[in-house]
């Protein structure tokens, strides 16, 4: 039932694909993410256009994102003035049509931080949904080709 409901609502969720989390220093969380999980993770990805430096960690079902400020302006920097340890970001979900679920969105007066997508650390376009539509949570939409899901 669930799933003939979004369907009928024209916005469908496929995966998480991530978690991201705010950190002060990119190079020492990368190195305690390695050695505490086990995992690989991947070398660090300058993204201007975001304001972050993002490394990758892979696990089996998913993956962990540390997010580390790039430039004075960057959110990062505003969010671990609040959190200096650092803390979770935000959380991102796979769409396969992110018009839809923008669409969809508006429609039910979710505020968003961008309509118009941003292409994200993947490569693949973005949209943010405001805290405050989601009980306080900063929700990433990814849309993900078929194939990459």
């Amino acid at each position: 039932m669930f799933s003939l409901t979004r369907r009928l609502l024209g916005h469908k969720v496929t995966r998480l694909n991530h978690i991201a989390i705010a950190v002060p220093n990119l190079k020492e969380a990368s190195e305690t993410y390695r050695r505490v999980l086990g995992c690989h993770v991947s070398e660090p990805q300058p993204e201007p256009a975001h304001g972050v430096t993002v490394v990758f960690v892979t696990l089996d079902n998913t993956k962990i994102e540390l997010l580390e400020p790039l430039g004075e302006n960057s959110p990062i920097a505003k969010y671990l003035q609040k959190n200096p340890a650092g803390g979770i970001h935000h959380m991102c979900v796979e769409v396969p049509d992110l018009a839809g679920t923008v669409s969809t969105m508006k429609s039910q007066g979710v505020k968003l931080l961008n309509e118009t997508p941003m292409i994200g650390a993947h490569k693949n376009p973005v949209v943010f949904v405001h805290p405050k539509s989601l009980t306080g949570t900063l929700l990433e939409f990814e849309e993900v080709p078929e194939k990459k899901q």
